[in-house]
Protein backbone atom coordinates (compact mmCIF):
# COMPACT_ATOMS: atom_id res chain seq x y z
CA UNK A 1 0.00 0.00 0.00
CA UNK A 2 1.22 3.47 -0.83
CA UNK A 3 0.81 6.60 1.28
CA UNK A 4 -1.06 9.42 -0.47
CA UNK A 5 -0.44 13.05 0.44
CA UNK A 6 -1.81 16.11 -1.32
CA UNK A 7 -1.27 19.85 -1.25
CA UNK A 8 -4.16 22.18 -0.45
CA UNK A 9 -2.35 25.51 -0.78
CA UNK A 10 0.98 26.61 -2.21
CA UNK A 11 0.94 30.09 -0.68
CA UNK A 12 -1.21 32.23 1.60
CA UNK A 13 -3.39 33.75 -1.13
CA UNK A 14 -4.05 30.44 -2.87
CA UNK A 15 -7.50 29.21 -3.89
CA UNK A 16 -9.75 27.37 -1.46
CA UNK A 17 -11.67 25.00 -3.73
CA UNK A 18 -8.82 22.73 -4.96
CA UNK A 19 -8.23 21.48 -1.42
CA UNK A 20 -11.92 20.78 -0.97
CA UNK A 21 -11.95 18.76 -4.19
CA UNK A 22 -8.87 16.82 -3.08
CA UNK A 23 -10.44 15.95 0.26
CA UNK A 24 -13.73 14.97 -1.35
CA UNK A 25 -12.36 12.85 -4.20
CA UNK A 26 -8.63 12.35 -3.67
CA UNK A 27 -8.69 9.53 -1.10
CA UNK A 28 -5.82 11.20 0.75
CA UNK A 29 -4.00 10.09 3.86
CA UNK A 30 -2.63 13.57 4.54
CA UNK A 31 -2.98 17.13 3.28
CA UNK A 32 -0.53 20.01 3.56
CA UNK A 33 -1.36 23.70 3.46
CA UNK A 34 1.83 25.64 2.68
CA UNK A 35 0.97 29.27 3.45
CA UNK A 36 4.22 31.16 4.19
CA UNK A 37 6.35 33.16 1.78
CA UNK A 38 9.74 34.54 2.79
CA UNK A 39 8.46 37.79 4.30
CA UNK A 40 5.10 36.52 5.53
CA UNK A 41 6.18 35.68 9.03
CA UNK A 42 7.90 39.05 9.51
CA UNK A 43 4.72 40.79 8.34
CA UNK A 44 2.77 38.64 10.81
CA UNK A 45 5.04 39.76 13.64
CA UNK A 46 4.51 43.38 12.61
CA UNK A 47 0.73 42.91 12.47
CA UNK A 48 0.62 41.17 15.84
CA UNK A 49 2.69 43.95 17.41
CA UNK A 50 -0.05 46.47 16.56
CA UNK A 51 -2.62 44.42 18.46
CA UNK A 52 -5.11 44.84 15.59
CA UNK A 53 -4.45 41.58 13.76
CA UNK A 54 -3.61 38.01 14.76
CA UNK A 55 -0.10 36.74 14.31
CA UNK A 56 -1.33 33.82 12.23
CA UNK A 57 -3.02 33.69 8.83
CA UNK A 58 -6.76 33.78 9.60
CA UNK A 59 -7.51 32.26 6.20
CA UNK A 60 -6.44 28.90 7.57
CA UNK A 61 -9.78 28.82 9.39
CA UNK A 62 -11.62 29.19 6.08
CA UNK A 63 -9.49 26.43 4.63
CA UNK A 64 -10.16 24.13 7.58
CA UNK A 65 -13.88 24.93 7.56
CA UNK A 66 -14.11 23.57 4.03
CA UNK A 67 -12.27 20.29 4.66
CA UNK A 68 -12.15 19.41 8.36
CA UNK A 69 -15.36 17.37 8.77
CA UNK A 70 -14.69 15.21 5.72
CA UNK A 71 -10.97 14.91 6.41
CA UNK A 72 -11.64 13.83 9.99
CA UNK A 73 -14.14 11.20 8.88
CA UNK A 74 -11.49 9.75 6.58
CA UNK A 75 -8.75 9.76 9.23
CA UNK A 76 -6.75 12.30 7.25
CA UNK A 77 -3.86 14.28 8.76
CA UNK A 78 -3.65 18.03 8.06
CA UNK A 79 -0.44 20.01 8.44
CA UNK A 80 0.18 23.71 7.85
CA UNK A 81 2.65 26.51 8.55
CA UNK A 82 -0.16 29.10 8.62
CA UNK A 83 0.56 29.60 12.32
CA UNK A 84 3.20 32.11 11.19
CA UNK A 85 4.15 34.25 14.22
CA UNK A 86 1.55 32.64 16.53
CA UNK A 87 1.09 28.90 15.99
CA UNK A 88 -0.48 28.46 19.41
CA UNK A 89 -3.07 31.15 18.72
CA UNK A 90 -3.87 29.53 15.37
CA UNK A 91 -4.16 26.10 16.98
CA UNK A 92 -6.55 27.43 19.62
CA UNK A 93 -8.69 28.99 16.91
CA UNK A 94 -8.66 25.69 15.01
CA UNK A 95 -9.67 23.84 18.18
CA UNK A 96 -12.65 26.19 18.60
CA UNK A 97 -13.58 25.74 14.95
CA UNK A 98 -13.51 21.95 15.27
CA UNK A 99 -15.99 22.14 18.13
CA UNK A 100 -18.19 24.50 16.13
CA UNK A 101 -18.16 22.11 13.16
CA UNK A 102 -19.18 19.17 15.30
CA UNK A 103 -15.86 17.30 15.16
CA UNK A 104 -14.69 17.61 18.79
CA UNK A 105 -12.49 14.49 18.55
CA UNK A 106 -9.98 16.33 16.36
CA UNK A 107 -6.62 16.59 18.12
CA UNK A 108 -4.88 19.89 17.33
CA UNK A 109 -1.19 20.48 17.97
CA UNK A 110 1.01 23.56 17.69
CA UNK A 111 4.70 23.38 16.78
CA UNK A 112 6.91 26.23 18.01
CA UNK A 113 10.57 26.95 18.60
CA UNK A 114 11.31 28.74 15.35
CA UNK A 115 11.30 32.18 17.01
CA UNK A 116 15.02 32.59 17.76
CA UNK A 117 15.25 36.36 18.19
CA UNK A 118 16.46 35.92 21.78
CA UNK A 119 19.05 33.33 20.80
CA UNK A 120 20.70 35.30 18.01
CA UNK A 121 23.92 37.15 18.71
CA UNK A 122 24.13 40.79 17.58
CA UNK A 123 27.36 39.72 15.92
CA UNK A 124 25.55 37.23 13.66
CA UNK A 125 26.63 37.89 10.09
CA UNK A 126 24.03 38.93 7.54
CA UNK A 127 24.30 36.54 4.61
CA UNK A 128 25.68 38.06 1.42
CA UNK A 129 26.97 41.21 3.12
CA UNK A 130 29.84 42.37 5.30
CA UNK A 131 27.40 43.52 8.00
CA UNK A 132 26.09 41.91 11.16
CA UNK A 133 22.75 42.21 12.94
CA UNK A 134 24.18 44.85 15.27
CA UNK A 135 24.41 47.20 12.29
CA UNK A 136 20.61 47.13 11.90
CA UNK A 137 20.06 48.63 15.34
CA UNK A 138 16.43 48.81 16.41
CA UNK A 139 15.17 47.95 12.94
CA UNK A 140 15.19 44.21 13.72
CA UNK A 141 11.61 43.04 14.06
CA UNK A 142 11.72 39.25 14.11
CA UNK A 143 13.97 36.25 13.61
CA UNK A 144 12.63 32.82 12.71
CA UNK A 145 14.69 29.74 12.00
CA UNK A 146 13.60 27.23 9.40
CA UNK A 147 12.67 24.16 11.40
CA UNK A 148 12.58 20.69 9.94
CA UNK A 149 10.17 17.80 10.29
CA UNK A 150 11.03 16.72 13.84
CA UNK A 151 8.41 18.80 15.68
CA UNK A 152 5.75 17.87 13.15
CA UNK A 153 6.55 14.18 13.49
CA UNK A 154 6.39 14.47 17.27
CA UNK A 155 2.93 16.01 17.00
CA UNK A 156 1.72 13.21 14.76
CA UNK A 157 3.18 10.61 17.12
CA UNK A 158 1.17 12.24 19.91
CA UNK A 159 -2.03 11.59 17.99
CA UNK A 160 -2.59 15.00 16.38
CA UNK A 161 -4.94 15.16 13.41
CA UNK A 162 -4.22 18.83 12.71
CA UNK A 163 -0.70 20.23 13.15
CA UNK A 164 -0.11 23.98 12.94
CA UNK A 165 3.41 25.34 12.81
CA UNK A 166 5.21 28.59 12.18
CA UNK A 167 8.41 28.76 10.15
CA UNK A 168 9.10 25.18 9.16
CA UNK A 169 10.57 24.43 5.78
CA UNK A 170 7.94 24.03 3.07
CA UNK A 171 9.03 20.48 2.32
CA UNK A 172 8.81 19.43 5.99
CA UNK A 173 5.01 19.76 5.93
CA UNK A 174 4.88 16.87 3.50
CA UNK A 175 7.96 14.93 4.61
CA UNK A 176 6.75 14.63 8.22
CA UNK A 177 3.58 12.58 7.66
CA UNK A 178 5.44 10.24 5.29
CA UNK A 179 8.22 9.72 7.83
CA UNK A 180 5.65 9.15 10.55
CA UNK A 181 3.58 6.71 8.50
CA UNK A 182 6.49 4.49 7.51
CA UNK A 183 8.30 4.86 10.81
CA UNK A 184 11.46 6.14 9.17
CA UNK A 185 14.02 7.77 11.42
CA UNK A 186 15.05 11.39 10.97
CA UNK A 187 18.62 10.07 11.06
CA UNK A 188 17.97 7.85 8.05
CA UNK A 189 19.06 10.60 5.68
CA UNK A 190 18.47 8.54 2.56
CA UNK A 191 14.80 8.08 3.44
CA UNK A 192 14.56 11.68 4.60
CA UNK A 193 15.90 12.73 1.19
CA UNK A 194 13.09 10.77 -0.49
CA UNK A 195 10.51 12.52 1.67
CA UNK A 196 11.99 15.99 1.20
CA UNK A 197 11.95 15.51 -2.56
CA UNK A 198 8.23 14.73 -2.37
CA UNK A 199 7.72 17.84 -0.27
CA UNK A 200 9.72 20.01 -2.66
CA UNK A 201 7.61 18.88 -5.61
CA UNK A 202 4.28 19.35 -3.82
CA UNK A 203 4.97 22.51 -1.84
CA UNK A 204 3.92 25.03 -4.53
CA UNK A 205 0.54 23.46 -5.23
CA UNK A 206 -0.75 24.34 -8.68
CA UNK A 207 2.73 24.99 -10.03
CA UNK A 208 3.28 21.24 -10.32
CA UNK A 209 -0.01 20.74 -12.16
CA UNK A 210 0.77 23.36 -14.78
CA UNK A 211 -0.34 26.68 -13.33
CA UNK A 212 3.07 28.32 -13.44
CA UNK A 213 4.14 26.24 -16.43
CA UNK A 214 1.53 27.71 -18.79
CA UNK A 215 2.53 30.62 -21.01
CA UNK A 216 -0.54 30.81 -23.25
CA UNK A 217 1.54 30.09 -26.33
CA UNK A 218 4.09 27.31 -26.60
CA UNK A 219 3.20 25.66 -23.29
CA UNK A 220 -0.54 25.00 -23.35
CA UNK A 221 -2.30 23.77 -20.22
CA UNK A 222 -5.98 22.75 -20.31
CA UNK A 223 -8.57 23.82 -17.76
CA UNK A 224 -6.58 26.41 -15.84
CA UNK A 225 -9.76 27.89 -14.39
CA UNK A 226 -10.41 24.59 -12.62
CA UNK A 227 -6.78 23.72 -11.91
CA UNK A 228 -6.47 20.58 -9.81
CA UNK A 229 -3.80 20.46 -7.13
CA UNK A 230 -1.48 17.45 -7.10
CA UNK A 231 -1.00 14.53 -4.76
CA UNK A 232 1.77 11.98 -4.41
CA UNK A 233 1.54 8.24 -3.86
CA UNK A 234 4.68 7.40 -1.89
CA UNK A 235 6.05 3.86 -2.00
CA UNK A 236 7.84 2.00 0.77
CA UNK A 237 11.04 2.31 -1.30
CA UNK A 238 10.78 6.12 -1.23
CA UNK A 239 9.76 6.65 -4.85
CA UNK A 240 6.56 8.56 -5.58
CA UNK A 241 3.98 8.92 -8.32
CA UNK A 242 2.31 12.30 -8.85
CA UNK A 243 -1.18 12.85 -10.19
CA UNK A 244 -4.37 14.85 -9.62
CA UNK A 245 -8.08 14.16 -9.26
CA UNK A 246 -9.62 12.98 -12.53
CA UNK A 247 -11.74 15.69 -14.12
CA UNK A 248 -9.83 18.64 -12.70
CA UNK A 249 -7.95 21.06 -14.93
CA UNK A 250 -4.22 21.31 -15.33
CA UNK A 251 -1.40 19.12 -16.53
CA UNK A 252 1.09 16.89 -14.77
CA UNK A 253 3.84 15.96 -17.18
CA UNK A 254 7.56 15.34 -17.37
CA UNK A 255 7.99 19.04 -18.17
CA UNK A 256 5.85 20.44 -15.33
CA UNK A 257 7.59 18.15 -12.85
CA UNK A 258 11.05 19.09 -14.12
CA UNK A 259 10.29 22.80 -13.81
CA UNK A 260 9.12 22.37 -10.21
CA UNK A 261 12.09 20.11 -9.43
CA UNK A 262 14.45 22.96 -10.27
CA UNK A 263 12.30 25.74 -8.81
CA UNK A 264 14.27 27.94 -6.36
CA UNK A 265 17.22 25.54 -6.53
CA UNK A 266 20.74 26.94 -6.96
CA UNK A 267 22.56 23.62 -7.01
CA UNK A 268 20.55 20.42 -7.67
CA UNK A 269 23.35 18.43 -6.03
CA UNK A 270 23.19 20.41 -2.78
CA UNK A 271 19.70 21.69 -2.08
CA UNK A 272 19.89 22.77 1.57
CA UNK A 273 16.93 22.03 3.83
CA UNK A 274 16.79 21.72 7.63
CA UNK A 275 16.27 17.97 7.35
CA UNK A 276 18.83 17.01 4.71
CA UNK A 277 21.12 18.30 2.00
CA UNK A 278 19.19 16.96 -0.96
CA UNK A 279 21.02 15.69 -4.03
CA UNK A 280 18.51 15.52 -6.87
CA UNK A 281 21.07 15.24 -9.66
CA UNK A 282 20.28 11.54 -10.06
CA UNK A 283 16.51 11.91 -9.96
CA UNK A 284 14.58 10.05 -12.64
CA UNK A 285 11.31 11.43 -14.04
CA UNK A 286 9.07 9.05 -15.95
CA UNK A 287 5.71 9.77 -17.57
CA UNK A 288 3.59 6.72 -16.75
CA UNK A 289 0.26 7.90 -18.18
CA UNK A 290 -1.71 11.06 -18.78
CA UNK A 291 -1.28 13.31 -15.71
CA UNK A 292 0.71 10.59 -13.96
CA UNK A 293 4.46 10.96 -13.43
CA UNK A 294 6.85 9.00 -11.22
CA UNK A 295 9.97 10.47 -9.62
CA UNK A 296 12.71 8.53 -7.84
CA UNK A 297 16.44 8.73 -7.19
CA UNK A 298 16.75 11.28 -4.37
CA UNK A 299 20.03 11.10 -2.50
CA UNK A 300 21.38 12.62 0.68
CA UNK A 301 24.52 14.72 0.87
CA UNK A 302 24.40 14.91 4.68
CA UNK A 303 22.59 17.42 6.82
CA UNK A 304 23.43 21.09 7.52
CA UNK A 305 25.03 21.94 10.86
CA UNK A 306 23.27 25.30 10.82
CA UNK A 307 19.73 26.46 10.14
CA UNK A 308 18.80 29.44 8.02
CA UNK A 309 17.15 32.29 9.90
CA UNK A 310 14.88 34.85 8.25
CA UNK A 311 15.27 38.18 10.01
CA UNK A 312 12.49 40.71 9.50
CA UNK A 313 13.58 44.35 9.53
CA UNK A 314 11.63 47.58 9.52
CA UNK A 315 12.35 49.01 6.08
CA UNK A 316 10.74 52.42 6.13
CA UNK A 317 7.73 53.64 4.17
CA UNK A 318 6.62 53.13 0.60
CA UNK A 319 4.66 56.05 -0.83
CA UNK A 320 2.89 55.63 -4.16
CA UNK A 321 0.68 58.27 -5.80
CA UNK A 322 -0.92 58.28 -9.24
CA UNK A 323 -2.93 60.71 -11.35
CA UNK A 324 -4.56 59.94 -14.70
CA UNK A 325 -4.46 62.06 -17.86
CA UNK A 326 -6.95 61.20 -20.61
CA UNK A 327 -7.47 62.15 -24.23
CA UNK A 328 -5.44 64.04 -26.81
CA UNK A 329 -2.06 65.08 -25.47
CA UNK A 330 -2.34 62.88 -22.39
CA UNK A 331 1.30 61.81 -22.52
CA UNK A 332 2.48 65.39 -23.06
CA UNK A 333 0.45 66.61 -20.09
CA UNK A 334 1.63 63.73 -17.91
CA UNK A 335 5.23 64.62 -18.69
CA UNK A 336 4.60 68.27 -17.85
CA UNK A 337 3.05 67.24 -14.54
CA UNK A 338 6.08 65.11 -13.77
CA UNK A 339 8.35 68.07 -14.47
CA UNK A 340 6.33 70.24 -12.07
CA UNK A 341 6.55 67.78 -9.19
CA UNK A 342 10.23 67.11 -9.84
CA UNK A 343 11.07 70.82 -9.84
CA UNK A 344 9.10 71.44 -6.64
CA UNK A 345 10.76 68.45 -5.01
CA UNK A 346 14.12 70.12 -5.57
CA UNK A 347 13.46 73.86 -5.40
CA UNK A 348 10.64 74.08 -2.83
CA UNK A 349 11.44 71.09 -0.62
CA UNK A 350 15.21 70.94 -1.10
CA UNK A 351 15.29 67.23 -1.78
CA UNK A 352 16.98 65.09 -4.39
CA UNK A 353 14.59 64.48 -7.33
CA UNK A 354 16.38 61.18 -8.00
CA UNK A 355 14.80 59.64 -4.90
CA UNK A 356 11.37 59.74 -6.58
CA UNK A 357 10.62 57.17 -9.26
CA UNK A 358 8.43 58.41 -12.12
CA UNK A 359 6.51 56.09 -14.47
CA UNK A 360 4.10 56.79 -17.31
CA UNK A 361 1.72 53.85 -17.13
CA UNK A 362 0.05 53.20 -20.49
CA UNK A 363 2.88 54.64 -22.56
CA UNK A 364 4.30 51.82 -24.70
CA UNK A 365 1.98 49.47 -22.81
CA UNK A 366 2.13 46.82 -25.53
CA UNK A 367 -1.49 46.91 -26.66
CA UNK A 368 -1.87 45.19 -30.01
CA UNK A 369 -3.34 48.28 -31.68
CA UNK A 370 -0.85 50.74 -30.23
CA UNK A 371 1.73 52.34 -32.53
CA UNK A 372 4.62 54.33 -30.99
CA UNK A 373 3.96 57.32 -33.25
CA UNK A 374 0.38 57.58 -31.98
CA UNK A 375 -0.78 59.16 -28.74
CA UNK A 376 -1.98 56.71 -26.06
CA UNK A 377 -5.63 57.34 -25.06
CA UNK A 378 -4.71 57.66 -21.39
CA UNK A 379 -1.61 57.78 -19.23
CA UNK A 380 -1.25 57.13 -15.54
CA UNK A 381 1.48 59.29 -14.03
CA UNK A 382 2.83 57.36 -11.08
CA UNK A 383 5.30 58.55 -8.46
CA UNK A 384 6.92 56.17 -5.97
CA UNK A 385 9.27 56.79 -3.08
CA UNK A 386 10.91 54.77 -0.33
CA UNK A 387 11.86 56.67 2.80
CA UNK A 388 12.30 56.25 6.54
CA UNK A 389 10.60 59.62 7.08
CA UNK A 390 6.80 59.38 7.03
CA UNK A 391 6.54 63.16 6.60
CA UNK A 392 8.40 62.86 3.30
CA UNK A 393 6.12 59.99 2.27
CA UNK A 394 3.08 62.23 2.88
CA UNK A 395 4.71 65.06 0.96
CA UNK A 396 4.76 63.02 -2.25
CA UNK A 397 1.06 62.27 -1.89
CA UNK A 398 0.27 65.92 -1.28
CA UNK A 399 2.25 67.12 -4.29
CA UNK A 400 0.47 64.63 -6.54
CA UNK A 401 -2.97 65.64 -5.29
CA UNK A 402 -2.16 69.32 -5.80
CA UNK A 403 -1.84 68.67 -9.55
CA UNK A 404 -5.63 68.72 -9.77
CA UNK A 405 -5.59 72.53 -10.12
CA UNK A 406 -1.89 73.42 -10.08
CA UNK A 407 -0.75 71.41 -13.08
CA UNK A 408 -1.88 70.56 -16.61
CA UNK A 409 -5.58 70.35 -17.30
CA UNK A 410 -7.48 67.10 -17.50
CA UNK A 411 -5.88 65.30 -14.58
CA UNK A 412 -8.04 63.22 -12.28
CA UNK A 413 -8.56 59.98 -10.46
CA UNK A 414 -5.76 60.52 -7.96
CA UNK A 415 -4.99 57.44 -5.90
CA UNK A 416 -2.36 57.13 -3.21
CA UNK A 417 -1.16 54.90 -0.45
CA UNK A 418 1.53 54.97 2.20
CA UNK A 419 2.49 51.79 3.95
CA UNK A 420 5.20 50.76 6.33
CA UNK A 421 7.37 48.11 4.75
CA UNK A 422 9.14 45.10 6.16
CA UNK A 423 12.37 43.87 4.63
CA UNK A 424 14.18 40.59 5.06
CA UNK A 425 17.77 39.54 5.62
CA UNK A 426 19.15 36.11 6.38
CA UNK A 427 21.60 34.73 8.86
CA UNK A 428 22.38 31.30 10.31
CA UNK A 429 22.23 29.69 13.72
CA UNK A 430 23.73 26.46 15.03
CA UNK A 431 21.28 23.60 14.89
CA UNK A 432 21.93 22.73 18.54
CA UNK A 433 20.76 26.20 19.62
CA UNK A 434 17.25 25.61 18.24
CA UNK A 435 14.69 23.28 19.77
CA UNK A 436 11.29 22.67 18.22
CA UNK A 437 8.45 22.21 20.68
CA UNK A 438 5.09 20.53 20.34
CA UNK A 439 1.98 21.29 22.35
CA UNK A 440 -1.42 19.60 22.17
CA UNK A 441 -4.17 22.23 22.36
CA UNK A 442 -7.10 21.10 24.52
Amino acid sequence: MTYRIGVGAGFGDDRMDPAERLVADGELDALGFECLAERTIALAHAAMATGRKPGYDPRILRRLRGVLPSATAQGMKILTNAGAADPIGAARAARTLADELGVPDVVVAAVTGDDVLAQLSPDSEIAGTDQCLRDLGDRVLSANAYLGADGLVAALESGANVVIAGRVSDSALFAAPILHHYGWSLDDWGRVADCVLVGHLLECGGQLSGGYFADGDRKQVPGLATLGFPFADVELNGSATYSKVVGTGGLISHETVLEQLLYEVDDPRRYLTPDVVLDMSHATIEQLAEDTVSVSGARSAGRPDQLKVSVGVRDGFLSVAEIMYVGTGSLRRARLAAEIVTERWSVVHGRDPQEVRVDFVGHNAGRAWYQPEHEPPEVGLRFALRTFDKTVARLLVEETGALYTNGPFGGGGVTSRIRETVGLVSTFIDRDAVNSKMEIIR
